[in-house]
């Protein structure tokens, strides 16, 4: 499943178990991202040990950031969801929230390159 626009790509490689996003994420709203967030409940369904790799993901807003809160929420409800957040620590915006969302899921896996 890939989901494209000008600025950005999101695509789930199921052999991989991988959800990988790339460019810039500036949508309006949380409604705007809801086919990301779909994206990625479809990957925990197919595979309960999901990979996130945002290392290539330049910039995400706050409802962005929103949405994936709210999908680690979720993950974290399922009781049986390995989750990795893969980032980059050159990213500012990376390094600031995705330790946030440890906060909201403490089995979360973080790995900085």
């Amino acid at each position: 499943m890939e989901i494209q626009a000008d600025n950005y790509t999101v695509w789930h490689d199921s052999a991989s178990a991988t959800v990988y996003f790339q460019g810039f994420l500036r949508l309006n709203g949380i409604e705007e991202y809801q086919p990301i967030m779909d994206l990625l409940v479809a990957a925990i369904e197919a595979s309960p040990n999901l990979t996130v790799n945002l290392q290539k993901l330049e910039f995400l807003n706050s409802s962005g950031i929103s949405m994936l809160s709210m999908f680690v929420v979720r993950a974290r409800q399922r009781g049986d969801v390995q989750l990795t957040l893969h980032g980059t620590d050159t990213i500012l915006w990376q390094t600031k929230s995705l330790k946030n969302l440890q906060r909201l899921m403490p089995t979360l896996t973080l790995a900085f390159t």
